[in-house]
């Protein structure tokens, strides 16, 4: 599904407009974001946890080039994790 298709569905199941459906979708994300920016995580309970972890650096090939080796910074990147309810209605 596609942020586009969210919206719409959104929209039809609240019968709310399109518009006002998006604005509510951007503004989840914003916080969400604003969320793991500020505090590192965000639980939402029953859906899963959007976490900032750390990466260590490490030692990788160039893909242009396997024989190559090339070093790769650390970094943050963000994690999702499910939660208990939706890994339920997934199976």
């Amino acid at each position: 599904m596609t942020k586009t298709a969210l919206i719409a569905s959104l929209a039809e199941e609240l019968g709310v407009s399109k518009k006002l459906a998006a604005e509510l979708v951007n503004a989840f994300i914003d916080t969400v974001i604003a969320g793991v920016k500020k505090t590192g995580e965000v639980r939402i309970q029953g859906f899963g946890t959007f976490k900032a972890s750390k990466r260590k650096a490490r030692e990788g090939v160039n893909p242009q080039n396997p024989s190559q080796k090339i070093k790769i910074p650390a970094m943050k990147v963000v994690t999702f994790k499910a939660g208990a309810d939706f890994k339920a209605a997934v199976k």
